[in-house]
């Protein structure tokens, strides 16, 4: 067993020429060479499986070494993150797995610096304002641009924000942090690096510049209309599913090959990015290593949040009402790939652009198979994390456009008023649901409310904005809770696929 770290790296190759250590792809660079010109603001097992890992080819590619990562941590809990990274030298172990069992594995060590921001703020503001920083990329979650979904407006009274905008404060949010970097290269007549965001939301790069912008506002009108001149915010598509790293996964890559990694990184073999070719200081090479570079990305990101996005959404909840854990065991299952499958089609795929070399159809029955796999253990609780924060962004703009058009609902609306019966916090079997959503208190009074105004759950405007006005969803609404309350999660589907019983994983524990 050998403890990852660099000077490990050299005991890797001996025992690998000596075939006493099973294959896993090492860096053909050395890492202590490498500069950073990205800062990553977000540092997580996504990150780490898809960016990192496609800078980690291109630097494999040789003469690239001042495109490495510089990650950055802003919250308590990326502590861990800055302890393993420290002991580790920044390297990780990511291993990827096919639906047909097949494993691959290489250490990674394209990130060759780690700062946390509470330890030392001002490291990370002059790393950002650095000549060498030309990108600093972000996977904050969909909900770290504190951009309403209801109407698409900065939240000038977030407590956080509140606080970046004192004088002299230091700074506590991604944008506040962002916009100081940036007055310091103003400052000093150093060109604006690249806003990139990589989180899953549609237009990312739109909300990232509204999110900048409208917060440099607030702080310095001058240098907010010098950032929306020089600031590029490309959009992008990233995919990869990544399940959070368990205890057992962390021993399986010690089992298969012999590494002791305190963090490694589990993902299906599959991955994709499209990115829209738009930077402010120049990019990587990219295009090298299988990133699509594309002047508009909006298809293709229609595409994956509406099918894919979408669809862990609707197995999320009604997975977790009908008894089961993980992603596979549901899409395994006839009746949800059947549900699955008519939402994508009769739902989604009319609201979509056509989107250059892609086959939808194809696409879709892809999604079922790589949600099927049993090699990628991705829980359904992971899935319906922040759900107040996913669901609008991913599942009601089909439902907008579906009640626009005079389309399909029925699918969507089941989703929906599966997430209220989720909020009630018990399953069919009465036990506890896994609810994290920074919404959960007013979510759930909501849903208290329906006992005596049905359809209350719909009057969340931040949620829902004019859609529970909308009289032809408030019905179906209500259909789909009387259903679900009626014939639980798989008696509902079944009366909108008619298709034969399909017995639940509830039934079989």
């Amino acid at each position: 067993m050998v403890r990852l770290d660099t000077a490990a790296l050299a005991e890797l190759r001996r025992a690998q020429v000596h075939q006493i250590q099973p294959e896993v792809a090492l860096p053909s660079y050395d890492p202590n060479t490498l500069t950073p010109g990205i800062v990553h603001i977000g540092v997580g097992g996504f990150h780490r499986s898809h960016q990192a890992m496609y800078i980690d080819r291109l630097l494999n590619t040789g003469g690239q070494t001042d495109w490495a990562i510089c990650g950055v941590g802003l919250v308590p809990s990326d502590v861990r993150m800055r302890n393993v990274m420290a002991e580790q030298n920044n390297l990780y172990t990511l291993a990827t797995w096919h639906p047909g069992g097949q494993a691959g594995a290489r250490v990674i060590g394209s990130i060759c610096q780690y700062l946390y921001a509470p330890d030392d703020m001002e490291a990370v503001l002059e790393r950002l304002a650095d000549p060498a920083t030309r990108i600093v990329s972000l996977t904050i979650t969909e909900g770290g641009y504190n951009v309403s979904d209801a109407t698409g407006e900065f939240d000038a009274a977030n407590p956080d924000v509140l606080h970046d905008l004192q004088s002299d404060a230091v700074p506590r949010t991604v944008f506040g942090v962002l916009t100081e970097g940036l007055r310091r290269r103003r400052d000093r007549g150093v060109g604006a690096f690249t806003v990139m965001s990589c989180d899953n939301i549609q237009g990312n790069g739109h909300v990232a510049h509204k999110a900048l912008t409208s917060f440099a506002q607030l702080k310095d009108p001058g240098l907010a209309a010098w950032i929306a001149e020089h600031v590029a915010c490309p959009n992008s598509m990233v995919d990869r599913i990544t399940p959070v790293t368990t205890e057992a996964m962390r021993q399986q890559v010690a089992d298969l090959y012999g590494i002791d990694d305190a963090w490694p990184v589990i993902a299906e073999d599959f991955t994709q990015w499209v990115l829209e070719d738009r930077f402010s200081l120049g990019r990587p090479p990219l295009e090298q290593v299988g990133v699509q570079l594309v002047q508009d990305v909006e298809p293709y990101e229609l595409m994956k949040l509406r099918l894919l996005n979408a669809s862990h959404q609707a197995m999320g909840y009604l997975g977790l009402l009908a008894g089961y854990t993980y992603a596979h065991e549901v899409c395994q299952q006839g009746l949800f790939r059947r549900f699955l499958m008519g939402y994508m089609a009769r739902e989604a795929t009319p609201t979509l652009r056509p989107v250059p070399g892609i086959d939808l159809a194809a696409y879709q029955q892809q999604l079922i198979d790589r949600f099927a796999s049993t090699a990628i253990q991705d829980t359904l609780a992971r899935l319906v994390f922040d759900g107040s924060e996913r669901i609008p962004k991913f599942l009601l703009p089909v439902l907008r456009e579906q009640l626009a058009s005079g389309g399909e609902i029925n699918h969507c609306t089941l989703v929906v008023a599966s997430w209220a019966q989720f909020l009630e916090g018990t399953d069919e079997s009465g036990r506890p649901l896994p609810i994290q959503d920074r919404r959960a208190e007013q979510l759930q009074a909501a849903v208290r409310r329906e006992e005596q105004q049905p359809g209350a759950f719909l009057e969340v405007r931040e949620v829902f904005g004019e859609l529970g006005s909308n009289p032809r969803f408030v019905s179906a609404y209500l259909a789909a809770r009387e259903s679900l309350k009626a014939h639980g999660a798989l008696g509902a589907m079944r009366a909108l696929t008619e298709q034969p019983e399909v017995s639940s994983a509830a039934a079989s524990k």
